[in-house]
Order: C-alpha cells, then structure tokens, then sequence
C-alpha cells in the first residue's frame, strides 16, 4: 500500500515550510510597506505582498526543496504561479472572513490565511508543479 506520509514528504514539507516562512517575511514586509506606508488598500497590499513572495519562494523551493532540475523554467514557474494564484483567492478569502467575520486582527487574520494556503500551496506544488513530468 502507497504510503502519503513518507519521510520524503514530511523533509519536503518541513523545507517548504522555511522557504514558507521566508516568504511570510517578504509577505507581510512588502503588505506593511504598502499599507502603512504608501496608504494602498489593505486587500490589494495584500495581495502584491502574496504576489512577490510567491515569487521569491518559487526560486526557493526549486532549487532547495525539490531539487528541480526541469529545464522549462518558464513552465514550472507558470505551474507555480497558477497554483500560487489559486493560493491567492484561498488567502483573501480566509483573510476576509477572518477580518470581517470573526472580528479579528488583520495581522492575526494573515497569519491564519498563510497557515491554511501553505497547506494548498505544498501539495498542489508536490503533486503539479514539481512532480516529475
């Protein structure tokens, strides 16, 4: 019987997660700056905030986490970004029912939605992107 939750996948998980939390860094850095700074509406900061830190995760994840070798970088970064895209409507979606619904911090609310889109990014890039075509 196929196994899901391999040593493998638990290592994976475990470096997409520190790739993950580089990438709340960059996040929540550019949505500040954005929202604090600049006075951008805080949904579209956010989601300027999620674009570029997918992106920095991308080159991340590729070359630490699952080793990508796959010499279409246009299409695996493509692959990334509809999955991240995805991700991005997962996120604001926690992130405005957090806020509007359950009456919490916005910051509070952001890390909420990065936890659950890090669990849709994780598999979705396991299973699609970096698998091997």
């Amino acid at each position: 019987m196929y196994q899901w939750f391999t040593e493998e996948l638990i290592r994976k998980f475990i470096k997409f997660g520190v790739v993950g939390f580089s990438g709340v860094i960059v996040d929540f850095g550019i949505t500040y700056i954005l929202k604090e700074w600049l006075k951008i509406h805080k949904y579209i900061a956010n989601g300027f905030g999620f674009l570029i830190a997918a992106t920095t995760n991308y080159f991340l994840n590729r070359i630490w986490t699952f080793y990508s070798v796959n010499p279409n970088i246009l299409r695996e970064y493509s692959e990334f970004f509809v999955v991240s895209i995805i991700g991005l409507l997962i996120n604001t979606g926690v992130l405005y029912f957090c806020v509007k619904r359950l009456k919490l911090n916005f910051y509070v609310a952001k890390l909420v939605a990065i936890g659950i889109t890090t669990i849709w990014n994780f598999f979705a890039n396991y299973i699609y992107t970096f698998a091997a075509h």
